[in-house]
């Protein structure tokens, strides 16, 4: 279990704080993450990764020369909000574009794909690239659904090598593309992970069995089996990836792969050395020549007993990167020149943020009709958070069914934010639009994932629709809540059947618009959508989870509800008594 820290809510920040102070010399800190702190050259594409805390050395250990240029980093296994990726890309970037690279999960595919929209918009060409590598996660056939483990090192490396070399932006990203195509990854595990301030892990392994097939995020494994010697798992973890060759390999005889045996956070490096001279000798026995072999801690969960294995099967280009140079915190290879300093721009930098208003200190102008309304609006939001703290555990337990048990613990973190940017604003004297757009955007920089994303998304929406003139009536709040419907399925790509907050969201929206098209008052028309919204929460129960974490473990979340749809029923509810005090 993680024993040391203070306030678990700060845990993630606390951490990147004394990373950077412990790494000077390879990294500097910037609003969301971490960027050189030596000079890029002027028109070099600037590779971007990025993550939740909790996967040390990934991702922040990962910057410096020969591998990424900037790390944004994420609240304990949450992706960064797209604010926080904006701001590390626009740090890092150098003229030459910026590469978005990321492991494959929901979240980060939001948050990443909105920050690579405002860079566009900032007129910085931008491209993205998700890690798939985990095999247990979909069938070949479905390979763009697999999820990003620590297969993420090889592929950010060739990038990140072919960045250096002068290469174009799309090149560099053709060569990712390349490279993750000819990664594949495959983890056992022997007992679960123990969150910051967590009393118990969020799945736990019978005794004399393991896991496998499990992620980097607190998943369960798709199975299980009987704890096996260090020559048997080997055995496991090797034949598993060789029924599995990238399309152009016939046959393993005669090819080259870079390999990586990687702890996951418990497991001891002398254990880790004793399965690796079974996986070399039976990867010989194959007739596979290894290039550059790494055996230790590189994409962790924690303290999570577990490992896997990672091959990326090299051709000349992917073996000339592989063996390129790095110089990062966490992981070395080669040697480099020595590097100057990036002292110019951390000192406009430095200078910026100095010399810049923050937008959370002013309020833009808003009617005294608005600024009455977001009284509401702040009532609203207290009360959001305050059932979402009550039910945090139960939001967990659900979610840990058939997912990473972290739902709660995110929502927690985005709704206190929420409500206290809220709070800040409304002490300003903004209008109800502002009001909303404040929360938003904290939401989504605090829970960080797929939640903090639609959330971020849903009082955006709400925000818009009020805006800071008028005094919104009912049918604004149920256009703000149909365009907020709209907005996260466009975004998320889910729709009703999908066991996600979609099932509820849709109907919700639905009988709220019907409602107050009856002439219902927004408190009165709030409560049926709200008894709706309850009884779609129970109904995905009998659904199976057609996207998102739970999606490999579908069979063991029937009868279970989605905690996403639960967690919004339960708020629908707690605005309507908010709605009642304020009418």
């Amino acid at each position: 279990m993680t024993r040391l820290f203070n306030d678990p809510a700060a845990f993630a920040d606390e951490a990147l704080e004394g990373f950077t102070a412990a790494h000077r010399r390879w990294v500097r800190p910037v609003t969301g993450g971490v960027v050189r702190a030596t000079a890029t050259p002027a028109g070099e594409v600037a590779v971007v990764i990025g993550g939740g805390s909790g996967h040390y050395p990934a991702f922040s250990g990962l910057v410096g020369r020969g591998l990424a240029h900037g790390a944004a980093v994420g609240n304990v296994f949450a992706s960064p909000s797209a604010r926080q990726i904006h701001s590390v890309a626009t740090a890092a970037h150098a003229g030459g574009g910026v590469l978005l690279m990321y492991g494959n999960y929901a979240g980060d595919v939001l948050h990443f794909g909105q920050a690579a929209e405002r860079l566009a918009a900032d007129g910085v060409e931008t491209r993205t690239f998700a890690v798939a590598d985990d095999i247990s996660s979909a069938g070949p056939e479905e390979s763009a659904k697999r999820r990003g483990i620590a297969g993420d090192l090889p592929v950010f490396k060739a990038a990140a090598a072919a960045a250096e070399q002068g290469l174009p932006l799309e090149e560099v990203l053709r060569v990712a593309e390349r490279a993750g195509a000819r990664t594949r990854s495959f983890g056992i595990a022997f007992s679960g992970c123990t969150l910051p301030g967590a009393d118990h892990p969020l799945f736990t392994v019978p005794e004399a069995r393991m896991a496998v097939g499990l992620g980097i995020h607190g998943e369960p494994g798709i199975g299980e089996e009987a704890l096996p010697t260090a020559d048997e798992a080997a055995r496991l973890l090797v034949e598993t990836l060789l029924k599995e060759l990238p399309e152009d390999v016939a046959d393993p005889a005669g090819e080259r792969a870079a390999v990586i045996l990687n702890g996951l956070g418990s497991i001891k490096y002398e254990e880790l050395f004793v399965v690796y001279r079974r996986v070399a000798a039976l990867l010989g026995d194959a007739g596979v020549e290894i290039v550059d072999p790494e055996v230790g801690e590189l994409v962790t969960s924690f303290d999570m007993a577990g490992i896997s294995l990672t091959l990326t099967w090299l051709d000349d280009r992917l073996e000339e990167l592989w063996r390129a140079p790095a110089d990062t915190p966490a992981y070395r290879k080669g040697a480099l020149d020595a590097a100057e300093p990036d002292r110019d721009r951390a000192s406009v930098t430095a200078a910026a943020q100095d010399t810049a208003v923050p937008a959370a200190l002013v309020a833009p102008a808003a009617s005294d009709a608005s600024r009455g309304a977001a009284d509401t609006v702040l009532a609203a939001l207290d009360a959001v958070a305050r059932v979402v703290d009550a039910h945090a555990d139960e939001l967990g337990r659900i979610d840990a069914v058939a997912g990473d048990g972290d739902h709660g613990i995110g929502m927690r973190r985005g709704s206190t934010a929420a409500h206290r940017a809220a709070a800040d604003a409304h002490g300003l004297g903004a209008g109800a639009g502002t009001v909303l757009t404040r929360a938003a955007d904290a939401w989504a920089d605090k829970a960080g994932g797929t939640s903090g994303a639609l959330w971020g998304t849903i009082l955006r929406s709400l925000g818009t629709a009020l805006g800071d003139r008028d005094a919104p009536d009912a049918a604004r709040v149920a256009e703000g809540v149909t365009d907020a419907s709209a907005a996260v399925r466009r975004l998320g790509g889910a729709e009703v059947g999908d066991k996600t907050m979609v099932d509820v969201l849709v109907p919700f929206a639905d009988a709220l618009a019907a409602a107050t098209a009856e002439g219902l008052s927004l408190a009165d028309a709030w409560d049926r959508a709200a008894t709706t919204a309850t009884a779609a929460a129970a109904g995905t129960a009998g659904l199976l989870p057609r996207r998102g974490r739970a999606r490999p473990h579908a069979e063991k979340s029937l009868g279970t509800p989605d905690a996403g749809a639960h967690s919004l029923a339960l708020i629908t509810r707690a605005v309507h008594g908010a709605l009642l005090d304020h009418h």
